[in-house]
């Protein structure tokens, strides 16, 4: 099969590799309808070093069913499906308690760039879809994967609600989708912080009711302004810097929280800021399987399309073309069509 493969920085390639095959009896082999490039690819796309073999790519995808073991239950083979961007049991102590990503036997998926993909622990992981392989739902449905269900992480955990202000710091994927889960919960103002005039647009229809394009202590002055010096009282942090962080900080009231999602790249300082302020940390990577089940009616029935954050489409062997168009933010976001 065809699969991409990272040999370093700005070094990526479409190359012919083995077939997975059942390594498990809880394994299940997934022929990929559709994957993305996401965040944390783009990050390593920029910084990884050279490396001898090349390292695979992907971890968001959806398919159809090809083979399963003999301890998978509850889907069959052509079964449509969507996993999230781990894999775990869902039956651990952990995944109980809503915490699929620290799953005891789980694990993150990294070869999803590819025409086919083996999912480890396939029945706590595999989510069946209601919609055939044709539906116009698809590139949503994938949301679901990661960027949808970690902008709704990110607001969930924060106890987003119709008494709550927002400010969203990231104006990718996953900040975009960050505001139309506060739009969701209920937020009465969502202010999002953007850098593309294209993204202003999406996070408008999404449900921004105000947009700052500032920079730095510009930023930080400008929500300020909007809420009457206070700040917001939730700020969601989708891009995992320390110079988001630090806004972040700048932003959020007294007693107010800040949702991190993005992944964290820097060390950012806690200190006064946060303590002398009753500021709140949470966020962290979604578990999906604990909340699938509140976003997925949604997309259904047609109520929000997630999945407008793919503005281009690539075939497998277009992939390295579509690493370079996300590097250079020429594009939102690259939908993959093995």
């Amino acid at each position: 099969m065809r699969a991409i493969m990272l040999y370093g920085a700005w070094d990526v390639q479409v190359e012919d590799v083995p077939d997975p095959v059942l390594e498990e009896p809880t394994d299940a082999i997934v022929r990929v309808l559709q994957a993305s490039i996401g965040g944390t690819d783009l990050y390593l796309y920029h910084t990884m070093p050279r490396t001898g073999p090349g390292t695979p790519m992907g971890r968001e995808f959806l398919g159809v069913v090809e083979e399963l073991g003999s301890e998978v239950r509850g889907m069959k083979k052509g079964d449509l499906v969507v996993a999230p961007f781990t894999y775990q049991d869902n039956t651990c102590d952990f995944c109980r308690e809503g915490l699929q990503t620290s799953c005891r036997h789980g694990g993150f998926f990294n070869t999803a760039q590819a025409e086919l993909i083996r999912v480890p622990q396939a029945t706590g992981t595999l989510i069946t879809l209601p919609v055939g392989e044709d539906s116009a739902l698809l590139p949503s449905l994938l949301t679901l994967a990661d960027a949808y269900s970690t902008g709704y992480y990110a607001a969930k955990q924060a106890n987003v609600n119709p008494d709550t202000t927002v400010t969203v710091i990231g104006d990718g994927a996953v900040g975009l989708l960050a505001v139309l889960s506060a739009s969701r919960l209920g937020a009465k103002r969502i202010i999002l912080k953007v850098r593309h005039e294209t993204r202003t647009e999406l996070g408008n229809e999404f449900g921004a009711t105000a947009v700052v394009a500032e920079h730095g202590a510009d930023g930080v002055a400008r929500v300020r302004e909007l809420t009457d010096g206070d700040g917001t009282h939730v700020v969601l942090e989708a891009v995992g810097y320390r110079e988001s962080f630090d806004q972040a900080l700048g932003m959020v009231r007294p007693g107010g929280v800040i949702s991190r999602v993005g992944v964290q790249y820097d060390e950012a300082e806690i200190g006064w800021g946060v303590f002398g302020r009753n500021i709140t940390l949470t966020g962290g990577p979604a578990p999906v399987q604990a909340i699938v089940d509140e976003l997925l009616p949604g997309i259904l029935d047609g109520a929000v399309e997630p999945g407008k954050v793919f503005d281009h489409t690539v075939g497998l062997d277009e992939v390295p073309d579509g690493y370079q168009a996300m590097s250079r933010r020429e594009v939102l976001k690259v939908l993959i069509r093995p």
